[in-house]
């Protein structure tokens, strides 16, 4: 037993042993270096041996020597001041960590109190707990304000004020006499002389025979040139003034045109076209909607369903549902929730094509009539001419009645054939039965205007057609163009179709 502990005090010794000389060691050489007496002691037994030359050397390497300490001794200082400010940050970091969960248990504490004051007012108003999550701000707000559902009353203020403004009106007197022509011209002679707009007289033929051949149009072109001004004369010359809806960026769903039921209030957020809409079914009166700046948000998205109606071929099926439920106290003419949309009102978009705003689609264009307007009007004198009152009914019937008058010939559907079929061939596209369909309703009304069938056709092309060429790459098309140039010159005449063959060589310029 003795011989084992012998060898374990041999065997661990020489490792502690060796431990303990690092140890003393260390402290040893600390203390060694810092040991001024002795440096003193070295530089007193070489004073008598050191010459001239040999002092300057020792008294340098006394400095250095000196640095090199004091060196050691600001490290050592800052070592040790980092170490405590480490400390104290990490103190300071666990007490606002133990802060900070301390606050995320009250808020809970009071997330809970708050949902159960939630849910009994909710449990009052029928609504199931699943639906709680589905409350926006707005109507948690008017629950936590202690709003309810009314008793009494319609949930659509303004059109129940229209239902009883409107219950004995008597209609004016309608000027039910005047010719297409003369529409026109007194609509320019109006703007000009009460309102002091100047536009060309061809502008006003285009713009009022786009009335005949859909109910969305796209005035277009660079800002200033009279696009909104054009649509708000409109409604003053046919004294019933239009309807300006200002398109916001955030408009994405058909609710920014009709606006919404509350479920909280149990009121519909009624909109002015919506208002105007509705008026509408009371009376023959023409009514513009001015969709101000209509693509600073897409157009496809908020007016998406209006477009899919307004393609409907009876304007029986023109019926837009406002409401999923039927009340007693509703207006008179919205029946089971739904309402007729009226056939005397158009609806007239202003577009800007810059940076800030979205694309027009080719979905849109194809329903819609654009009419570019590029150039400001030139002034001219005008004898005061007064607005009129004229039935959208008598207005559409000078329209139909162009339309029959003067039917597109087949001589120019046959040239229309051919150069969609040069179209297809080099440019690989084609313009489906619904273009067709405008052109036969749009060239007849714009000849009843006063203007001639050729023009006719040509802005059509121009702006139906041809637009469709800004979709492709026209590096690869524009030696293609002047071919096109010279097939419409061959098919129509050189002194004709000149909007056309203008717009295909400002894209030809573009490449």
């Amino acid at each position: 037993m003795d011989t084992v502990f012998k060898f374990l005090f041999d065997f661990l010794g020489q490792f502690f042993g060796s431990l303990w000389s690092i140890i003393t060691g260390l402290f040893g050489g600390i203390g060694s270096a810092f040991d001024f007496p002795a440096y003193i002691n070295i530089i007193n037994g070489y004073t008598t041996e050191l010459g001239g030359l040999a002092w300057g050397i020792a008294i340098l390497a006394i400095v250095l020597l000196i640095a090199v300490l004091g060196l050691i001794v600001w490290l050592v200082i800052v070592a040790v001041k980092k170490f405590i400010r480490s400390h104290r940050r990490r103190k300071d970091t666990d007490s606002l960590v133990k802060e900070v969960q301390a606050l995320n248990k009250e808020v809970m504490r009071l997330n809970l109190e708050k949902d159960k004051i939630l849910s009994m007012k909710v449990s009052q108003i029928g609504l199931n707990p699943n639906e709680i999550a589905e409350l926006t701000g707005e109507e948690i707000e008017a629950l936590n304000n202690g709003e309810e559902e009314p008793e009494n009353g319609s949930r659509f203020y303004k059109l129940t004020e229209i239902d009883q403004l409107w219950a004995d009106y008597v209609p004016p007197v309608y000027d039910n006499e005047i010719t297409l022509p003369e529409f026109c011209e007194r609509f320019r002679l109006f703007a000009c002389s009460r309102l002091g707009l100047y536009y060309d007289i061809k502008l006003i033929r285009l713009f009022v025979a786009s009335f005949a051949s859909t109910r969305l149009i796209i005035l277009q072109g660079i800002s200033g040139t009279g696009k909104t001004s054009l649509a708000y004369a409109f409604g003053k010359f046919i004294n019933n003034p239009s309807i300006i809806a200002s398109v916001q960026p955030s408009w994405r769903d058909r609710t920014e045109l009709f606006g919404y039921f509350n479920e909280f209030t149990k009121k519909f957020n009624e909109t002015e076209l919506l208002r105007a809409m509705y008026e509408a079914s009371y009376n023959e009166n023409i009514y513009a909607v001015i969709l101000d700046e209509m693509n600073i948000a897409r157009v496809e998205y908020y007016f998406a369903e209006m477009l899919s109606i307004l393609e409907m071929p009876s304007r029986d099926e023109w019926v837009v549902d406002i409401i999923p439920n039927a009340w007693p106290t509703d207006p008179k003419h919205i029946k089971n929730g739904q309402l007729q949309i009226p056939p005397n009102m158009w609806y007239i978009g202003t577009a800007n094509n810059d940076d800030s705003t979205f694309a027009i689609t080719d979905k849109v264009y194809d329903r819609a009539m654009p009419i570019n307007i590029d150039t400001k009007g030139v002034a001219f004198e005008a004898a005061d001419t007064p607005p009129i009152n004229i039935s959208y009914k008598h207005f559409e019937d000078i329209l139909n009645d162009a339309k029959a008058k003067y039917v597109v010939s087949e001589e120019s559907l046959k040239k229309v054939g051919l150069l969609d079929d040069y179209v297809i061939e080099h440019f690989r596209i084609a313009f489906g039965n619904r273009i067709v369909k405008q052109l036969r309703d749009f060239v007849p009304a714009y000849v009843g205007t006063g203007g001639t069938e050729v023009d006719g056709l040509d802005y059509v092309l121009a702006r139906k057609v041809f637009r469709k060429f800004e979709s492709l790459n026209l590096s690869y098309i524009r030696d293609e163009i002047d071919g096109l140039c010279a097939y419409i010159d061959e098919l129509f005449g050189e002194q004709n179709m000149n909007e056309s063959k203008d717009y295909l060589r400002m894209l030809k310029k573009l490449v």
